[in-house]
């Protein structure tokens, strides 16, 4: 049968993080690797007073979620946007971006001190662009983010905002600013590098990563901006696929899933919310950002959904690759581990596999129940134990131990989807 291992208590990380050597990890402040467990609360700053906010934190932090996603400015998803909910506009001048409102960024600088305080780290948008919304013909397109203010107030206008944000939010070890948000920056372009470039100035040293439009990555979208460290892979397409590829860009630059699909959206399943956050380890990513509606936007209901099955299965996702030396594991791209049973290239059932380059661990996620073929010669012996963990319950079932030659066909004791972990053993290691 099994058993069910509950998750034990994350380590707090030190802050600020950091970029390994060889640019493929995060790394705390002690040199630690820093996987991302993220959830999107979008919407934390503008709409939810303090005591709901720390109420939020409380419950993520106690889930193991060590990120979040927030951002500053709301200019379309609160009660009263671009209103906080206590009624406090963010700029004193409607629009303008370089006329900062102090009595609204006190209000948010609480939120943060009290993430900060949890060993939360903020993914902040301060200048977040907005999905372009079609409404008809001969109707001008509805922007629900600031791109419009941002090409109003201007490069300049842009800086000075920059520069009030780095010397008010400076002193926060734990942000990683993230530059645009869910289009292309086009016309605002000038505008998103100027508010890097303010942050900058006024002595930010903490990483900065961009929010594009689907299916594009930062380092792409923000090309030749001197402020991008961390790259996003962002895809309601076929998730491994943008994966991988982020994963063979050079130059080598570190990434995360920072979006797919969100809990209670597009009809998405319970499987398919931990199959996109399995591939993000598995595909050379250091973890990914969850959602869920009505959480991200703080929606009527949300209090409810802090328990929901992808919030609990985040929680089971996390623990696993920490007991895991996930951040030595590499994609497996030629199938020298898994050579069979992989499923389709360009879909939903793609089993992904990594080994560690010292060859005495492999894992392997399976989307769906099916045997796989494994080269156990692939990995050093003389034995291998195999291991499988449930993502939906988070049992375990031991597979035994076999030797480190030949070929095996695995079939996985689960109804849904499956990790398969095989490590080498020695004669002293029974």
């Amino acid at each position: 049968m099994g058993k069910t291992v509950l998750p034990d208590p994350v380590p707090t990380a030190r802050y600020p993080l950091s970029i390994s050597a060889d640019h493929r990890r995060l790394l705390d402040a002690d040199g630690r690797q820093f996987l991302i467990q993220g959830d999107a609360a979008w919407s934390l700053i503008a709409n939810l007073d303090y005591t709901d906010a720390v109420r939020y934190l409380d419950d993520r932090k106690a889930k193991g979620f060590n990120t979040i996603i927030v951002s500053l400015v709301e200019h379309c998803y609160s009660q009263d946007p671009p209103r906080d909910l206590a009624g406090r506009e963010p700029f004193t001048t409607p629009g303008d971006m370089s006329t900062p409102n102090d009595s609204y960024f006190d209000a948010a600088e609480r939120v943060l001190a009290a993430s900060a305080e949890r060993g939360i780290a903020v993914i902040l948008a301060p200048a977040y662009i907005g999905y372009r919304r079609d409404r008809g013909k001969g109707i001008s397109p509805h922007l629900d983010g600031w791109y419009d203010e941002i090409v109003a107030t201007g490069p300049e206008g842009c800086r000075k905002y920059g520069n009030y944000l780095g010397r008010r939010f400076g002193r926060f070890a734990n942000i990683i600013w993230c530059i645009g948000g869910d289009w292309h920056p086009e016309k605002t372009r000038p505008g998103l590098d100027a508010v890097a470039q303010g942050l900058r100035e006024a002595g930010v040293r903490t990483l900065f990563t961009g929010h594009t439009h689907p299916e594009f990555s930062a380092a792409d979208t923000f090309e030749g901006s001197d402020w991008l460290d961390l790259n996003i892979t962002y895809t309601y397409g076929i998730v491994h696929r943008l994966l991988i590829e982020d994963w063979q860009r050079r130059p080598v630059m570190p990434f995360f899933l920072i979006e797919s699909t969100y809990e209670s959206e597009h009809n998405a399943s319970h499987q398919q919310i931990r199959r996109q956050a399995y591939w993000s380890v598995l595909c050379g990513g250091n973890g990914h950002c969850m959602g869920n509606h009505p959480i991200w936007l703080f929606g009527e209901g949300w209090q409810d959904a802090l328990d929901l099955p992808g919030s609990l299965a985040m929680e089971r996702w996390g623990d696993f690759f920490r007991k895991l030396p996930w951040s030595e594991l590499v994609p497996d791209l030629e199938r020298e581990l898994v050579s069979a049973g992989l499923g389709e290239a360009r879909g939903l059932d793609r089993v992904t596999v990594a080994r560690t380059a010292d060859e005495r661990l492999g894992a392997a996620y399976l989307p769906v129940c099916r045997p796989v073929e494994v080269q156990l010669g692939s990995l050093k012996g003389p034995r291998l134990s195999v291991e499988w963990f449930d993502p939906a319950s988070g049992r375990q079932v031991s597979g035994g131990i076999l030797l480190a030659k030949g070929s095996a066909v695995l079939a996985p004791p689960f109804t849904e989807d499956s990790m398969l972990v095989l490590r080498s053993i020695g004669d002293d290691d029974d």
